[in-house]
């Protein structure tokens, strides 16, 4: 099938961002399992693998619609150097996302391909998630104090029976 190719740029431009989180969410994981954060290094590498399957989803369609996806291309990382700046970093890079999905859905309905829209909507529920969960995140920091929510996030051994 021949896509429309504002719909296929878009597309792109979404496989781009999927390719820049994936590396940023796998990076911050590796940090906070090195920090001694291994709990919240494995919810950092679930986001990772979510944004692969985002990543595969948008491959397929660029595919089908006769596009080829751009996998050479990715925004600048940012890497936090604290739990805190990755959470923010984080926020920053799906924030992006709303702002660039939210018109593609309105052009790829206007382009009338419905299935690109939807795709790019259920990515967006996804994205929303993960906002509100960095939200929260941060908002423990400042109502607990960063210390006091690290201590949590640190899993201690199991005590000798």
């Amino acid at each position: 099938m021949r896509g429309d190719e504002d719909v296929i740029s878009l597309l792109n431009e979404q496989l781009t961002s999927e390719l820049t989180a994936i590396n940023q969410y796998f990076l911050h994981s590796k940090m906070q399992a090195d920090w001694g954060f291994t709990k919240l290094a494995e919810k950092s590498r679930e986001e990772s693998i979510e944004e692969m399957h985002h990543a595969e989803w948008i491959t397929d369609r660029i595919l089908y619609l006769g596009g080829l996806p751009n996998y050479q291309r990715l925004f600048n990382l940012r890497v936090g150097q604290s739990i805190k700046e990755q959470f923010r970093s984080d926020l920053a890079i799906e924030e992006e996302v709303l702002e660039r999905i939210v018109p593609g859905i309105a052009t790829c309905r206007e382009k009338g391909d419905i299935t690109t829209a939807n795709l790019f909507e259920t990515i967006l529920r996804d994205e929303e998630h993960h906002i509100d969960y960095l939200q929260t995140q941060l908002d423990m920091m400042d109502t607990l104090g960063e210390q006091l929510y690290l201590s949590q996030l640190v899993e201690r051994p199991p005590a000798n029976g």
